[in-house]
């Protein structure tokens, strides 16, 4: 009787060398990094991380420093200090042009890590999520279509990843310069819509914040046990 044997398993090659830690595919260069990628990935850490604490700080700063949280390119902050500059609060010039700054203070990380890394920087942006992906590649589409004005769009209150609007920029070859000269002036408009949406409202956005912000250490308390049980229900079940 003849027919095909099965093959015997393959033995591992006790020679092979274990993958360098920067071969890691969560990672976004296909190469041994460099100093200008050790750096850039420093600083796109510190911008996460930054995005981190003010997810919780927010509220905080929202009831008891708005002139903070607005200078650090708030909307919600912006629209506060409008409202309060209709009751003669006179600190919101200073704000107007902090908060500029604040609010594109990290773009040309973004922009660096896209000249850096390109598309493989999206990628690992994107990992498993299909919903992320999807996003993503909006965001990539619009801005290989429109350009720098895409920088404007992304200013918008709307879903858009401004990151990936700005990485795909560095990739495409467009000068620090010209990104952060757009970034800066169209940041400067909107953070003056804001102002100027609450010196519309005036009193009545004073007055309900005044009100929200007895609730809101709650509801940052709130926010950072969710966080952690979520991150331990997940480490519960990834080894049951």
């Amino acid at each position: 009787m003849t027919g095909t044997q099965p093959e015997p398993p393959q033995e591992s090659d006790p020679l092979a060398q274990p993958p360098e830690w920067w071969e890691d595919p969560s990672l976004p260069w296909k190469h041994k990094p460099n100093r200008s990628d050790l750096a850039c990935m420093a600083w796109l850490s510190a911008a996460g991380l930054y995005g981190v604490v003010m997810l919780f700080a927010r509220p905080a700063l929202l009831a008891s420093a708005p002139h903070v949280l607005a200078s650090l390119g708030s909307w919600s902050g912006s629209i506060l200090i409008g409202a309060k500059a209709a009751l003669g609060d006179p600190w919101w010039p200073l704000v107007w042009i902090l908060g500029t700054i604040g609010l594109v203070k990290f773009d040309w990380v973004y922009w660096w890590a896209g000249k850096l890394w390109g598309r493989d920087l999206i990628d690992v942006w994107s990992g498993r999520s299909e919903r992320a992906r999807r996003a993503n590649q909006r965001a990539e589409r619009l801005t290989r279509k429109y350009e720098t004005w895409a920088i404007v769009i992304a200013m918008l209150p709307i879903p858009l990843p401004r990151a990936v609007v700005l990485a795909v920029l560095g990739e495409a070859g467009t000068s620090l310069r010209k990104l952060m000269v757009v970034s800066l002036s169209s940041s400067f408009v909107m953070m003056g819509v804001y102002l100027a949406i609450g010196y519309w409202i005036g009193e009545p956005a004073v007055a309900l914040v005044d009100t929200y912000g007895r609730y809101l250490w709650y509801a940052s308390l709130a926010l950072l046990v969710g966080v952690l049980a979520n991150a331990w229900w997940k480490g519960r079940s990834a080894n049951a």
